[in-house]
């Protein structure tokens, strides 16, 4: 197979990062993806930088095996923690979230202060205040960790009333900064969007890095020469580490038919 027509293979604590998948198939529609997401060991938020970049290693190690020609860390705690040793360390690209989300974030701001909401380990890590300072030295911050949305997510509720009232709780801080745009540190966050823009109101931007990931990932395929033909994609493939029909359920209710089938596949 020649190199440009390798799946490019992207991973996450659960399923949070088939968000930055879908827009992966609007912007590359010709690339075939390898999913992998970590469902035995999410949420990845709170626990430590070395066990991160332990399951990060183990996973990106199972991707090359597959063949991957790039590999996108779909997950903020792992591209906070983990990135820059992956890439030292992978021959291929690797392209985490956070400093796309950044870039997107200080671009949608309108002079007020950008907040950020992620697990515990990506703000513990000040990875997205270090990527915003480095475009808008000058620019106010508000951070905020919201652990309890993993969870929420990974069960489905994405509208219930107690994620409701959480969201109220964890959100309120940004409402009294008056931050004009609101970045969602981590993929799974994108999924409780109708929620967050509910509670933050009209005039918030919510910023979801995948957008920005997308791009990030067809410029850096265009400047190697990786970028795919169309004539010849393979089918997309997802893999879990545990519960894969809980993973299928969910993802089919965002990707629809692109996802028919999950293989389980246990690491560590």
């Amino acid at each position: 197979m020649k190199a440009a027509q390798a799946p490019i293979g992207v991973f996450d604590s659960g399923i949070g990062g088939l968000t930055v998948v879908r827009e992966i198939m609007r912007q590359l529609p010709d690339e075939q993806i390898i999913y992998f997401g970590d469902t035995a060991r999410v949420p990845y938020g709170p626990k430590g930088p070395e066990t991160v970049r332990r399951y990060s290693s183990e996973i990106t190690a199972f991707l090359a095996g597959q063949g991957v020609k790039a590999v996108v860390v779909a997950c903020n705690t792992a591209t906070a923690h983990a990135l820059g040793m992956l890439q030292a360390n992978l021959p291929i690209p690797v392209i985490g979230v956070v400093e796309p989300g950044a870039r997107a974030a200080v671009r949608g701001s309108h002079g007020g202060a950008i907040g950020v909401i992620g697990t515990a380990g990506t703000i513990a890590s000040g990875a997205y205040e270090r990527a915003i300072r480095a475009l808008a030295p000058e620019i106010r911050i508000a951070v905020r960790a919201c652990p309890l949305f993993v969870p929420l997510v990974e069960e489905g509720w994405l509208d219930t009333e107690a994620t409701r009232l959480i969201a109220h709780e964890y959100l309120a801080p940004m409402t009294a900064e008056r931050v004009d745009t609101l970045v969602l540190g981590c993929t799974h966050y994108p999924l409780l969007k109708p929620l967050l823009s509910q509670i933050m109101g009209p005039e918030v931007r919510l910023i979801d890095s995948a957008e920005e990931t997308a791009a990030e990932t067809a410029r850096i395929l265009d400047s190697r020469g990786l970028r795919a033909q169309a004539e010849t994609r393979g089918e997309h493939r997802f893999v879990a580490s545990d519960a894969a029909e809980q993973f299928l359920r969910m993802g089919q209710r965002f990707l629809g038919a692109a996802i028919e089938r999950v293989e389980t596949t246990t690491l560590g």
